[in-house]
C-alpha cells in the first residue's frame, strides 16, 4: 500500500468508497450518494486529500481535510475524514491514509485536525487513538440519521508549532 496526494482523476474512486460508507450509516450523516463531479469540488488547493493505492494502482482508501469554519481566526484548523473501501478494511489502509494526511496537513501549515466520529464506529475511534488524536468530548444529539438522533465523539490532533510544548 502506497499513499500519495490525491488528484482530481481520483474523484471516481473516492466517490465509490465514500458512497459505501453512506450506505453503511456508521461514518457520515450524508444520505445521498456523491458523484465524481461533487467529489472533485473537494479539491480546493488549500486542504490536503490523500489516497492509498495498491501495487496495481487501485485506490483502497482516502483521507480528506476540509475547511473547519470560515471565520478568520480558524485558517489553520481543518476537519477531516478517512474512509477505506469495504473490501480493504482491517488491513491497515486507514492507518496509512491517516499518517499521510497528518504529514500533508503539517506540511501545508495546518495547526489542528478535528473530526466528529459516531460512537459506534469503534474501528475509527481506535484508529484515531493509535494515530495520536485525543477525544475532546461528545456532541450529544448532533444530527439525525434515519430519523434517529446520533451523538458524535470529537477528536483532535495538534500539528506543527501548535503541537510543541512550550
Amino acid at each position: 500500500m502506497t499513499p500519495r496526494a490525491a488528484r482530481i482523476d481520483d474523484a471516481t474512486a473516492i466517490a465509490a468508497i465514500y458512497n459505501e460508507r453512506i450506505v453503511d450509516r456508521i461514518a457520515t450523516f450524508e444520505t445521498e450518494p456523491r458523484s465524481a463531479e461533487q467529489v472533485a469540488r473537494w479539491f480546493d488547493g488549500r486542504h490536503p486529500i490523500v489516497v492509498v493505492e495498491s501495487s496495481d494502482g487501485a485506490v483502497l482508501a482516502f483521507a480528506a481535510s476540509s475547511s473547519y469554519r470560515e471565520r478568520a481566526c480558524y485558517p489553520g484548523i481543518a476537519e477531516f475524514s478517512v474512509y477505506v473501501g469495504r473490501r480493504h478494511r482491517g488491513r491497515g489502509a486507514g492507518r496509512v491514509a491517516m499518517a499521510a494526511l497528518v504529514d500533508a496537513a503539517t506540511k501545508a501549515g495546518l495547526s489542528k485536525l478535528v473530526s466528529p466520529i459516531f460512537p459506534e464506529n469503534t474501528a475509527s475511534l481506535a484508529l484515531m487513538a493509535h494515530m495520536g488524536f485525543r477525544r475532546v468530548g461528545i456532541y450529544r444529539r448532533h444530527a439525525k440519521l434515519g430519523g434517529q438522533w446520533s451523538d458524535c465523539v470529537i477528536v483532535e490532533r495538534l500539528l506543527g508549532e501548535a503541537a510543541r510544548d512550550d
